[in-house]
């Protein structure tokens, strides 16, 4: 699914020059839930970013299902990103003025919103037990019921691949079991890649995936 060749990713603060990865290679397998680990400063989130074209490598491959994401076009990347990847990060990333299901709908507002998607949005956000949250906005919401809308969001799409970043960095203990449950839920479903960033090893499995990164290399 995913292979990360020679990978180097450097990033310039004040008159120093920080190495986040120092040639990483790895591989991910598809329809896997895929942690990566490591303390601080390891390149985890860097990592992260780079799978989703956030962000490119100073050198190195990274491909996805044999395309190489350098090699694409500007065009070709935004593409990639709004169609095929769903992104879960720590802050949630819910724009205040928009409602629940406003805010799940967001990767389609460019091409315009449908009638069914806005449908399968509430059907989505029912699912996950936002059925009374609709309307709500993001200051209405505690912390696991935003992170759920993020995953609504996510689930929308049907993505290849799903990249979280500290899903639950925010959340009490039962509010990121629940999470986590989603996610289970998303691979198992409609086939997705997952790949999270934690420094909580608490809901790993023995049959997940596991990177563990040290000073942007594979510990």
């Amino acid at each position: 699914m995913i292979e990360v060749e020679n990978v180097v990713k450097t990033y310039r603060r004040g008159t120093t020059d920080v190495r986040a990865l120092r040639g990483l290679d790895c591989k991910i397998a598809g329809q896997t839930l895929t942690f990566i680990v490591g303390p601080s400063g390891s390149g985890k989130s860097t990592l992260l970013y780079l799978l989703g074209s956030l962000d490119q490598p100073n050198s190195g491959e990274i491909r996805v299902q044999g395309r190489t994401l350098s090699k694409m076009t500007r065009k070709e990347r935004d593409a990639f990103r709004r169609h095929e990847v769903g992104f879960i990060f720590q802050n949630f990333n819910l724009l205040g003025n928009l409602n629940a299901i406003e805010n799940v709908l967001i990767p389609f507002l460019p091409t315009g919103v449908t009638i069914d998607q806005r449908k399968n949005a509430q059907l989505i956000l029912e699912r996950v037990g936002l059925g009374q949250r609709l309307d709500h906005r993001p200051h209405q919401m505690s912390g696991g019921e935003q992170q759920r809308v993020a995953i609504a969001r996510a689930l929308m799409k049907r993505p290849l691949l799903v990249l979280a970043d500290e899903p639950t960095g925010e959340l009490d203990s039962e509010s990121g079991a629940e999470v986590y449950r989603y996610l289970r839920e998303l691979r198992e479903e409609h086939g997705s890649t997952v790949v999270i960033v934690t420094h909580d090893r608490t809901h790993i499995l023995p049959t997940d995936s596991l990177l563990s990164l040290r000073d942007g290399k594979l510990a």
